[in-house]
């Protein structure tokens, strides 16, 4: 599809837009025109990488929601400017999920996702729940998506990882109560130390 296009008009496409969004300023109907028209140009991108996903191509999903994120970011009120972080890593993280359950043998795709999605949250807590933890729900969120891989895949190695960052989820929202998170850090890193040095040693027994 994308070979029978004739760039020409695209551009000239792409010309018209800015002058009619020009105009619409010029005359008082519209704020920052150019922010409308790279708005719009990243969600036409994202539209034309979404199309190449509904044809077959998996990969292209990932390009096509990261533009429609940027292109939503820019077109995005002032009112709501705290919430352009959580959608751009929001439509990347989700990006990732339609890879995964496009096709379960991408399972891979479970770990940014999670993640991605995890940061998208983290970054709602401050304007949302003011004296919330972030980094405990960081790592409890980090924790959720080995689980999910685990659970899903039946990779059975995806458990240790949920395991060790749930306790460090635990130990970091129980510190941000206590005002200990230093000193309950600190103990974390040690036992998570001693744990893997004592399964190493047992292992090669």
């Amino acid at each position: 599809m994308l070979k029978r296009i004739d760039f020409r008009l695209v551009l000239g496409a792409l010309l018209i837009l800015a002058g009619g969004l020009g105009f619409l300023q010029a005359f008082g109907f519209l704020q920052n025109a150019s922010d409308v028209f790279w708005g719009l140009i990243f969600l036409a991108g994202g539209a034309v990488f979404l199309t190449l996903f509904v044809g077959g191509q998996w990969w292209a999903v990932i390009p096509g929601l990261v533009l429609a994120g940027i292109g939503v970011l820019i077109l995005l009120p002032n009112s709501m400017e705290e919430l352009g972080g959580a959608i751009f890593l929001g439509a990347i993280g989700l990006s990732f999920w339609v890879v995964y359950f496009g096709g379960r043998q991408r399972w891979w795709a479970i770990i940014p996702a999670g993640v991605l999605s995890t940061l998208a949250v983290v970054t709602l807590i401050p304007s949302w729940l003011d004296g919330v933890e972030t980094g405990g729900i960081f790592f409890f969120g980090l924790a959720l998506t080995f689980l999910l891989l685990a659970v899903l895949e039946h990779i059975d190695w995806a458990y240790w990882p949920a395991g060790v960052l749930g306790l460090f989820a635990v130990f970091m929202l129980v510190a941000s109560q206590l005002s200990l998170a230093s000193y309950l850090g600190a103990v974390a890193l040690i036992l998570a130390g001693v744990f893997i040095i004592w399964r190493s040693i047992t292992r090669n027994q």
